[in-house]
C-alpha cells in the first residue's frame, strides 16, 4: 500500500509538470518588498530562509511542492502570507485550505489584517456563512473576483471553479480524511503548493527526505518566545488541578482536548468540582454556529 501510495504521487508529480505548461511566478515586485519590509517583527534566520527558498521554487517553471515544519508560534503563517502575496502579484488566484472552522476564520483574519493596505480580495467559504453568501463567493471566484479564498473541505466541493488557480496552501494536510486527500491531489495537478505542519506524518516526511517534496524547516523561535513544553503522564487529577492552578495565578487560560462529545459535560463538572475558582464552558463540532 505505500507503494503504491508513493507510485501514485510520483505521477501527480509528473502530471504537475506536463500541465503547468512553463508557467513560473515573477521575481519580486516593489509591492512585494514593500509588503514585506512592513512586518512588524523580526524574522528568524529560519523564516528567511524558507522564504528565499520558497520563492525560488514558486519562480521556477517545474510546479512548488514544498512542505514547512514549524511549531505553533514559530512563523510559518508569515511564510504563507508572502507567497500568497507573491502569487497575487501575478493575478493568480490563491486558495488556503484548513482542516477546521476556527482555523480558517484566525487565518482569514490574519490575512485580512496583514494585507489591508493592497487591493488584494479575500474572502471565506465555510459552514458559518449563509447560503445566499456561499454562493455570491462562488460567482466571484468563478469571475475571478476573489484573489485569496479561505475554507475548510467545502473548498473541495465539486461546485468551487476557479477563474485562474496559481496557488494552494494546505494547513495540517494529516488532518483530512482520505476522500479528501483523492480531492486534494486533483487540486494539485498543475498549481504551485506550499504545505504547513507542525506534526507532519511519517509518510509526508519521507517523501520529503526522499527528495519528492521539497523541506524547510523552522526550528528557531521568534526572538522572547517561550520554548514549548510537553510531558506526557498517567491521568492524574492532582497534576491536572496544580497545571489549571499554576495557569490560573498568570491570568492565562487552559486548553483541555478531550474525545467524547457524548462525556463531556461530565467531564466538565468533574473539572469545576476540583477547580472551583475557574470558569469553565466548552464546545464542541456538534453544536450550532449559535451555540459556539
Amino acid at each position: 500500500n505505500n507503494l503504491r501510495e508513493v507510485a501514485e504521487e510520483l505521477i501527480q508529480l509528473y502530471a504537475k509538470r506536463q500541465k503547468m505548461q512553463g508557467f513560473a511566478f515573477s521575481k519580486d515586485t516593489p509591492w512585494q518588498e514593500e509588503f514585506e519590509n512592513n512586518f512588524k517583527y523580526v524574522e528568524t534566520d529560519d523564516q528567511l530562509r524558507a522564504i528565499k527558498e520558497m520563492k525560488q521554487d514558486m519562480e521556477q517553471t517545474k510546479p512548488m511542492d514544498r512542505l514547512l515544519c514549524g511549531d505553533v508560534g514559530y512563523g510559518k503563517t508569515e511564510v504563507a502570507i508572502r507567497a500568497a502575496f507573491k502569487s497575487c502579484m501575478d493575478q493568480k488566484q490563491v486558495v488556503y485550505l484548513v482542516p477546521t472552522t476556527v482555523l480558517a476564520q484566525q487565518q482569514y483574519e490574519s490575512f485580512k489584517e496583514r494585507m489591508k493596505e493592497y487591493p488584494i480580495r479575500i474572502e471565506l467559504l465555510n459552514r458559518f456563512v449563509s447560503k445566499a453568501g456561499q454562493t455570491s463567493v462562488l460567482e466571484k471566484l468563478k469571475d475571478g473576483k476573489i484573489d485569496i479564498l479561505f475554507g475548510t473541505h467545502r473548498l473541495l466541493s465539486d461546485d468551487v471553479i476557479y477563474k485562474d488557480l496559481g496557488l494552494l496552501i494546505i494547513d495540517e494536510e494529516q488532518r483530512f480524511g482520505v476522500t479528501h486527500k483523492e480531492k486534494i491531489k486533483k487540486l494539485k495537478a498543475n498549481v504551485d503548493v506550499l504545505t504547513l505542519s507542525a506534526t507532519p506524518i511519517p509518510r509526508t516526511l519521507q517523501m520529503s527526505m526522499t527528495g519528492i517534496r521539497s523541506l524547510a524547516l523552522i526550528e528557531t523561535p521568534p526572538k522572547e518566545r517561550y520554548p514549548i513544553q510537553t510531558y506526557v503522564l498517567e491521568e492524574s487529577n492532582l497534576v491536572i488541578k496544580d497545571a489549571i492552578y499554576k495557569e490560573l495565578s498568570r491570568n492565562g487560560q487552559v486548553f483541555i482536548l478531550f474525545n467524547s462529545v457524548e462525556k463531556i459535560q461530565n467531564k466538565v463538572l468533574e473539572l469545576k468540582n476540583l477547580v472551583p475558582e475557574a470558569m469553565i464552558d466548552f464546545a464542541h463540532g456538534q453544536m450550532t454556529k449559535v451555540e459556539l
